[in-house]
């Protein structure tokens, strides 16, 4: 019988970015499941054109291991396109050749398993056996729970023929031509399928664009931006109390959660052109707060309302798409083992410093969560800008070896000195510090 290391439940990118960089350590057994027949990644919002919101070389490796095989930039060499690529002078891949490489990855590795759907995990003290519906049993000291997130639907509504969530939108039956559209959600996923309907050649009766966000704000950018999604800062900011942190992940909300500046842009010049022609087809309707939807004969009667007000507003839908975004829900596979973790209030695990559930459970046999970290490791933690070094924490801790180096910045002074940032004595800068305060008046 074998015995694994590690074995991952899900093959998205943050167990991919995990099963790559194991691949590189010698002697270190996993395997990583996934439920899916090949991989996949967000297929129904693969809009033409959609763009990666970070650099190429935030990959599944490079920001720890730049040598690895299973970079980006060797996925662009082995395909023959490194020069192209680099000629076209883009600083992030558009999303549909970043789920290319990934899946380039994710079946050129050894250790991944596709088409077999996990059913249940279980301890018995010395580790896990986890059991998949194709009657195959495995056996791993340790595991790493990736296998996403659910859409977030409201209990008033349910997908249907008429309904949709944002992540199903290419996988859509009904015709658009002549139909009225409502969007609701004013994020990158809501922005993008607004700008896609203003593309089609068939033009919707009518697009209604509603959010419940004051404006349709943008992201925030650029390069102080950028070290929010760096591991100085994710140490920093887990130093800080709790009631900081809360105030800092509300602050921070339109660093990670806004409208990249080139879709917004593109959205406004074409709603700039429609109103040039004279068309009055596409409404805006930012600060609503969508409470009802009801059917009203071959249509649906969406019900909204401003923000302390209790006048209804309404419109009509021949198809509905929420882009708003996921949730947390816990696993059915580890209800086994659910009354001995600690959970989130918004259902995510409860993580220690290495990713590590806390749990019950033996310190050798650890259960380790992606995605589940925005509480304990800040707004970085959904992206994929930290997977690698994430990815490397976990293997770090798993072998209790440092197979990789997470602390870039080699002891070295920060460009920011971040909150909770713990430094060891600099007795230059408590003379500073003294030298003030005697001079305060």
């Amino acid at each position: 019988m074998t015995r694994y290391d590690l074995l991952g439940i899900g093959i998205g990118p943050f167990n991919l970015s995990l099963a790559a960089l194991a691949d590189a350590v010698p002697g270190l057994r996993c395997r990583f499941v996934e439920r899916r027949p090949r991989f996949a990644w967000h297929p129904g919002l693969m809009i033409r054109g959609a763009m990666m919101q970070t650099s190429f070389l935030k990959d599944l490796v490079t920001p720890v291991q730049p040598t690895s095989r299973w970079s980006f930039t060797n996925y662009l060499v082995e395909s023959g396109r490194f020069f192209d690529f680099m000629a076209s002078r883009q600083g992030s891949a558009s999303r549909a050749e970043f789920a290319d490489y990934m899946g380039w990855a994710a079946h050129g590795l050894d250790s991944t398993v596709f088409g077999d759907h996990i059913e249940s995990v279980s301890h018995d003290g010395q580790g896990f056996t986890i059991a998949a519906a194709s009657g195959r049993t495995w056996h791993s000291r340790a595991i790493s729970i990736g296998n996403g997130l659910q859409p977030n639907l409201p209990d008033f509504a349910q997908p249907g023929p008429d309904w949709l969530h944002a992540s199903r939108w290419l996988d859509r039956k009904i015709t658009l031509a002549g139909r009225r559209i409502v969007v609701i959600g004013g994020g990158q996923s809501g922005a993008e399928i607004v700008l896609d309907l203003l593309s089609l050649p068939d033009r919707p009766a009518r697009i209604i664009w509603i959010s419940r966000r004051s404006s349709y704000w943008t992201l925030q950018d650029g390069a102080f931006i950028d070290q929010f999604f760096a591991p100085d800062y994710v140490a920093a900011w887990r130093q800080q109390s709790a009631p900081a942190r809360h105030a800092v992940l509300a602050e921070q909300k339109y660093a990670s959660d806004g409208i990249t500046q080139a879709t917004a842009d593109a959205i406004y010049q074409a709603l700039y052109e429609h109103r040039r022609q004279g068309r009055r087809d596409v409404l805006l309707r930012p600060g609503r707060e969508v409470r009802a939807i009801r059917r009203r004969g071959a249509r649906q009667l969406i019900e909204s309302r401003v923000e302390g007000s209790e006048t209804p507003e309404y419109c009509e839908a021949d198809l509905i798409v929420r882009a708003t975004g996921y949730r947390q829900t816990f696993p059915d596979f580890l209800q086994p083992l659910a009354g001995r973790m600690q959970h989130q209030p918004d259902g995510a695990l409860t993580l220690n410093e290495s990713y590590r559930v806390i749990w019950d459970g033996p310190q050798d046999t650890p259960i380790y969560a992606m995605n589940h970290g925005r509480r304990s490791h800040g707004i970085a933690d959904p992206q994929i800008s930290l997977a690698a070094w994430r990815s490397a924490v976990i293997l770090n801790d798993l072998t209790g070896q440092t197979l990789f180096n997470v602390h870039p910045g080699g002891g070295t002074e920060p460009m920011i000195d971040w909150p909770g940032r713990q430094v060891a004595s600099q007795p230059e800068q408590c003379t500073i510090a003294t030298a003030m305060r005697r001079s305060a008046p």
